[in-house]
């Protein structure tokens, strides 16, 4: 399903979002994307996670994905961090969103994680992190390796249909960030200390990218509530690989949590 692109204004740049309208009374879910993801290559997750939780859900696109506008290579180190205490802020603003739940896949649990370790703000009300990571592992370092190596042998062309002029920043400013030399000491446990919000983290036990490790320290770091669940038959994307599951969890801790 193609939608055509939204903008917001932010820092005087604008970014591609898309809303899906829900119960004006409930936290809105702000979806945060994976390292090669955009508003459109959520699918249609979006959709029925609004459907199964009645909750408002806005997604957008980070600078140098999908429709916004581009992000200057190469991309700092901890860019995951400077999205998190400063894009998402300004974003949440933005949109008038002053009640949120962050949903995060990927490098965009990450993303949330930064936020909610680093600022207090009273707009975050919950963490839900999909295959969340929070330091390198030589297993994930590898499997972008091994992307990498089909970029030019058709994932290019693939990725382009969602990116557009963007493509090569996104690749690049992903793949050449994780896969920089200094990048094995990125680490973001120092951060979650920080966290008192409730969390929800869902991965897949086949996850190529991170294993429990990034879990168990999850739970071991942050100071609010930390539900964990494994999900078998299941790989870097729960949302995709075993979609009922991971909604049946999601609307169990926004119930529990976020009404």
């Amino acid at each position: 399903m193609t939608h055509a692109p939204q903008f917001l204004p932010v820092a005087g740049r604008r970014l591609a979002f898309r809303a899906v309208p829900g119960d004006l009374n409930l936290p809105v879910l702000v979806l945060l994307h994976e390292g090669l993801g955009c508003v459109e290559l959520w699918r249609d997750f979006p959709e029925q996670l609004n459907e199964a939780s009645g909750h408002p859900v806005l997604l957008y696109s980070r600078f140098g994905y999908g429709a916004s506008e581009p992000q200057p290579l190469p991309w700092p180190l901890d860019y995951m961090q400077r999205e998190g205490l400063e894009v998402l802020p300004a974003v949440l603003t933005a949109a008038g969103i002053e009640d949120c739940v962050l949903v995060g896949h990927s490098d965009g649990a990450s993303i949330a994680l930064a936020n909610a370790g680093g600022l207090d703000d009273p707009r975050v009300r919950g963490l839900i992190l999909m295959a969340p990571h929070v330091f390198a592992e030589t297993c994930g370092l590898d499997s972008i390796r091994a992307v990498q190596a089909q970029y030019a042998q058709g994932l290019r062309d693939r990725l382009a249909k969602y990116h557009g002029a963007n493509v090569d920043c996104a690749f690049r400013g992903w793949s050449d960030s994780w896969t920089a030399p200094g990048f094995a000491d990125w680490d973001l446990r120092p951060l979650l200390g920080g966290i008192t919000q409730p969390v929800l983290q869902i991965q897949g036990v086949d996850d190529q990218y991170g294993t429990a490790a990034q879990l168990r320290a999850i739970e071991a770091g942050v100071r609010g509530p930390c539900q964990t669940a494994l999900l078998e038959d299941c790989r870097h994307a729960p949302q995709f690989e075993q979609p009922a599951q991971t909604l049946d969890l999601i609307c169990a801790f926004l119930e529990r949590h976020a009404q």
